[in-house]
């Protein structure tokens, strides 16, 4: 059997780090505003501090995080047609179809054109609003298209591009620089910089002599500056939330924290398979898996009903961990059930270069020597080193049990 810690750390190490372009992605944001005053100014070009402009966003912005994305759309749309010069009715739309593409993980799919396209659009008005009209503004939203292009090119692979898309971010950086005062929007960047700075260069050594180039970070300061703009952005809070729960759950292993956020972001967008997904993982490693069986079930629930935003992708999770929770309390019909659903949903994702489908594979192995059924256990152990290179875990793994079925 394989105790919850064994398990999780086989789940933490499924999800390929591209730091390095996330890095550069992280970086975009640092691109900063004049001093935010907090004004109602409806005629103000700087629309970042138009108050109205966000109440006529707010229901959009909602319905996107709450997955109602083709409601969100048509307001978004409605924005364009107000503000056809500004980038940000384009970004908007490009957010709105990138968090269509967070369910679907590195698989490709129709929505990548499409994002790629609204990206590309409001890069052409950023240029404009650069050179003729606010220049700060103008570079935050070149900052912010570029780095958004570069991390979906990096998630598929195309890292060439990515590295590009980084190059022109990057460009903008520094627009700004001697300003005291951010808009709370902003200090997005400026935490995920801080703590990413830090982070790197402790976890990745090769890139030492790459971020020394860059200015130290802070990652107490990075969280704290994340936690200020999870409280007081408009357009930023959502996605600061987005990071924070990631930087505390997968680098800090601060459950607690991550449990609440999860909870809240969970209660708040009811929808999001993203945000659930999330939340059931926590729920699991805290031990509550009662509470974790029933947002797993239901996400599946969702799936085979063809919710909007409950993908193959979303299903390959929720059918993992079933599994583990099933296989923890012996009930092994079921666990082989979810397991075996586990693999033919990352078959279906485009995902069976991923840890869940060789643990799966692996688990099945186990169950199978449990119920001595030694044939079958070798057949999934030889197929999990198949797929697995000589030192990755998975197939360590597998080895080491074959070699305890020759000694029996």
């Amino acid at each position: 059997m394989i105790n919850k810690k064994d398990s999780f750390k086989r789940v933490k190490g499924i999800y390929p780090k591209y730091h390095y372009f996330l890095f550069l992605f992280f970086s975009v944001f640092l691109v900063q505003s004049q001093p935010w005053t907090g004004e109602l100014d409806q005629s103000s070009d700087i629309l970042l501090k138009n108050r109205y402009i966000e109440i006529e966003a707010a229901q959009a912005m909602y319905d996107m995080y709450n997955m109602n994305f083709d409601q969100a759309e048509r307001q978004f749309t409605y924005l364009k047609k107000q503000y056809g010069w500004h980038p940000l009715p384009d970004f908007l739309l490009g957010l709105c179809y990138w968090w269509r593409l967070v369910p679907q993980g590195e698989m490709e799919s129709k929505w990548d054109q499409l994002f790629l396209a609204q990206m590309d659009s409001a890069q052409i008005k950023a240029h404009r609003l650069y050179d003729e009209v606010n220049q700060i503004e103008g570079a935050f939203f070149l900052a912010a298209a570029y780095g958004f292009q570069g991390r979906l090119y990096g998630d598929r692979g195309q890292y060439l591009k990515a590295s590009l898309a980084g190059k022109n971010a990057l460009k903008y950086l520094n627009i700004g620089k001697d300003e005291e005062d951010f808009s709370p929007e902003l200090l997005l960047g400026k935490g995920l910089f801080n703590y990413y700075a830090q982070w790197i260069p402790e976890h990745y050594p090769m890139l030492k002599p790459i971020m020394s180039f860059f200015p130290e970070g802070d990652k107490s300061n990075g969280i704290a500056q994340l936690k200020e703009t999870s409280r007081n952005a408009f357009y930023a809070r959502t996605e600061a939330q987005y990071y924070l729960l990631r930087i505390l759950y997968e680098e800090e292993q601060n459950l607690a924290e991550a449990s609440l956020l999860s909870a809240y972001l969970t209660d708040l967008y009811p929808n999001n398979s993203y945000f659930q997904t999330y939340y059931g993982r926590i729920l699991y490693r805290l031990g509550k898996e009662n509470e974790s069986i029933a947002i797993f079930e239901s996400i599946l629930e969702r799936v085979l009903a063809e919710q909007e935003g409950y993908e193959y992708n979303t299903a390959r999770y929720a059918t993992y961990f079933l599994g583990n929770i099933w296989k923890s309390r012996g009930i092994l019909m079921k666990s082989k059930k979810y397991f075996k659903e586990s693999i033919a949903y990352a078959t279906l994702a485009n995902a069976t270069e991923k840890g869940y489908y060789f643990y799966s594979l692996l688990h099945l192995g186990e169950i199978a020597v449990l119920e001595k059924k030694v044939d079958l256990a070798l057949q999934y152990f030889k197929k999990v080193r198949k797929v697995t290179g000589r030192k990755h875990p998975a197939n360590q793994s597998a080895k080491e049990k074959m070699k305890q079925i020759e000694h029996e």
